[in-house]
């Protein structure tokens, strides 16, 4: 399977690479981070968006309810007044976070999106769930047939739409993700890589980053697996899941996979506080300080790769 990937990749480059990955091969690899509303909770955007610039992140990323209301915020104070605000504190809306819509569900988000110059929509694949690995093939065909019209609207609005590889449905399995890079014939169709998710598998991240490839991937969470994210625990056991804490993945074999395929998407350090819809701290000042420790971490990492 993945050698005519490859194959097909390869011949098809020159029609389908998007310009930020030709432009990436041309200079030294970096991190493009983008900040998430859900890590500060339900917090206003009037505060959090000063914290993109403070965080290193070139653009924000939109949550809703459960994990935060920042969505809900905007359609309270309309789009008018959220552009005025990005402009005023000089930030890109770069990515909306649309669980609950579902894969099917984003027409209406699409045209929002393309109102603030497009960007990422992630959103889950839905079920079937736990199939066996003989059965992703033609799962993940019928998850492509029934996307065609969805992505020929992201197509005609400027947007990605970005599949999350989330436990309990059908993209999932390591296998599920390769059949998803041979299938997939859209720039405006990704994968939303959380390996949080992989845990299983984690000892594939690498390899499977480079089976994906630059141009599946548009997004990647920087978040790790912990017992914080499914139960109460300690906030030291809870901050695991943000690089740097002490979760136990090494970031070096990933980042060089990162390096190895040119990757230019945007990339989210992250994590889940229980109960869902809190801010990861108390305090702002603090939220940022462990972004700031987080991706520290990930560019020491990253200098370590580029030698």
């Amino acid at each position: 399977m993945i050698p005519r990937r490859r194959f097909l990749q390869t011949i098809a480059a020159a029609a389908t690479l998007p310009s930020a990955v030709r432009a990436a091969a041309r200079e030294p690899f970096r991190l493009r981070y983008v900040l998430a509303s859900a890590l500060f909770g339900e917090m206003p955007l009037e505060v959090i968006l000063p914290e993109v610039a403070k965080t290193g992140c070139e653009a924000i990323d939109i949550w809703c309810r459960v994990h935060g209301n920042q969505r809900e915020q905007i359609s309270e104070m309309g789009d008018d007044a959220f552009s005025t605000l990005l402009a005023r504190h000089h930030v890109k809306l770069g990515v909306s976070t649309r669980y609950p819509l579902g894969p099917t569900g984003l027409g209406a988000e699409m045209k929002w999106m393309k109102k603030f110059g497009g960007g990422i929509i992630v959103t889950g694949s839905g079920g079937p769930k736990g199939l066996p690995v003989a059965q992703l093939k033609a799962a993940m065909q019928g998850f492509f047939e029934r996307m065609k019209p969805h992505v020929a609207a992201a197509e005609d609005n400027g947007v990605t739409i970005a599949i999350e590889n989330h436990s309990n449905s059908l993209l999932h399995h390591p296998d599920s993700l390769r059949w998803f890079a041979e299938l997939n014939r859209s720039a405006h169709l990704g994968v939303a890589l959380a390996p949080h998710h992989l845990h299983p598998w984690i000892e594939q991240l690498p390899a499977l980053i480079r089976d994906l490839g630059a141009t599946q991937i548009p997004f990647m969470y920087f978040q790790e697996h912990s017992e914080g994210i499914a139960q109460k625990v300690a906030k030291e056991v809870e901050l695991r899941q943000l690089p740097g804490f002490g979760g136990g993945l090494d970031y070096r074999p990933v980042l060089k996979a990162l390096a190895d395929i040119r990757y230019a998407g945007l990339v989210e350090i992250f994590m889940h506080p229980t109960p869902r819809g809190i801010p990861i701290l108390p305090t702002v000042p603090e939220i940022t300080a462990a972004i700031n420790r987080s991706r520290d971490y990930l560019e020491r990492c990253r200098q370590e790769v580029l030698g």
